[in-house]
């Protein structure tokens, strides 16, 4: 096959693509989906006119792509704002297409990816910023992954692991506000406990629980973000909290430890806490401890810089912050609050206007843009 011809072809393709109504982003992916067909079919059936070919292959996987997008859109529309406690039924396509498509060839990071583009319905982008990886890398990995799977009839389900791990990068963006998924991972991971009996699985639903009781609070009437220690505890929804506990309560006992009951220990500590100033970040500290020797995440050290800070003083979480790499998104962000607590507003004016430029939303932007400004002004 000739991948040449293939490549001159791409832009002609795109530009039909978008003139006959999709987004850029869309489109692009559209071409990607045909392409990987192209190298699967053409050694065998090369087509008479390889443009039409990819036209017409981009545009029916456009069209599947966005019917859907709407499916799932619609599935969203009938949730209702918060999720309702308690068992949920065991049946669930969508939880069936997480596990299908969590294909045991494929490696984990590539069926997460994978998983997140198919069924969850993030875009690439938003798929490489949660693996703290470029666009175009990712854009690589779900190639290969959708290259292996192609023509593979999926009647093997992966595992457990992986499907969890999609669930939770999907409620992370969700939860961020650029896709409102929250609900629907919760609805899923509601699902998913009611069929698997595993602590891990009500790790991920009690750390889900705990983060979404605080989301009314999470933001201002502006639409402006509302950090943790500034947030109205009494928005907090009470019933998710104690639900939350309960259910990580019980899957500590199990004394099978994971990541996710880790994280849902330390979002716990932040719940019972009635003020900022009586969180037990000592204990934060050390759940962080734990966390780090299951992950060994930049993102987790990053987090334990913070919670070091608070327990120890602002010197501590420097020193803490100084082994984490500066390229760990929001490293500026934590090193800017630090510094300021630290008596130092110049240094943190400058980091908080870094970090504002490194911001992946524009929420966050505007808070980190205000820092800067609250602190520019009082040095004038």
């Amino acid at each position: 096959m000739d991948e040449v011809l293939l490549r001159s072809l791409i832009p002609g393709v795109l530009g039909v693509l978008v003139r006959r109504g999709a987004d850029f982003a869309a489109a692009e992916d559209a071409v990607q989906d045909a392409l990987v067909e192209a190298l699967r079919v053409w050694p065998a059936d090369p087509p008479r006119d390889p443009k039409g070919w990819l036209v017409t292959a981009a545009w029916r996987k456009f069209l599947d792509a966005a019917r859907s997008d709407a499916a799932r859109r619609r599935r969203e529309e009938l949730l209702d704002e918060e999720p309702a406690p308690g068992p949920a039924p065991a049946v669930d396509d969508t939880l069936r297409l997480y596990f299908l498509c969590a294909y045991p060839s494929l490696t984990p990071a590539s069926a997460v990816a994978l998983t997140l583009r198919a069924v969850g319905g993030l875009t690439t982008r938003q798929i490489a910023a949660a693996y703290l990886v470029p666009e175009a890398t990712m854009a690589q990995r779900i190639s290969r992954a959708k290259r292996t799977v192609s023509g593979v009839r999926f009647d093997r389900p992966g595992d457990v692991a992986t499907v969890l791990r999609v669930l939770y990068l999907v409620f992370n963006e969700g939860y961020s506000g650029d896709v409102d998924l929250a609900a629907e991972a919760i609805r899923l991971t509601r699902r998913l406990a009611a069929v698997i009996d595993h602590p891990e699985v009500a790790g991920l639903l009690a750390l889900m629980l705990l983060h979404h009781a605080r989301r009314a609070a999470r933001t201002a009437p502006g639409g402006g973000l509302v950090p943790l220690a500034e947030q109205d505890r009494g928005r907090w929804d009470t019933a998710a909290i104690a639900e939350g506990v309960e259910i990580l309560q019980a899957a500590l006992a199990r004394d099978r430890l994971g990541e996710f009951q880790a994280q849902a220990a330390i979002a716990a500590l932040h719940a019972d806490a009635p003020t900022a100033e009586e969180t037990d970040w000592v204990q934060i500290v050390e759940w962080y401890d734990e966390l780090a020797r299951l992950t060994d995440s930049p993102v987790v050290r990053l987090n334990r810089a913070v919670a070091v800070g608070e327990a120890d003083g602002p010197r501590a979480g420097l020193a803490a912050l100084a082994e984490v790499d500066a390229s760990v998104p929001r490293h500026a962000a934590v090193a800017a609050y630090l510094h300021e607590r630290d008596g130092d507003p110049v240094t943190a004016a400058r980091l908080y206007a870094e970090a504002a430029e490194k911001a992946p939303n524009l929420a966050e932007r505007a808070h980190l843009t205000r820092q800067a400004a609250r602190l520019n002004s009082r040095l004038r």
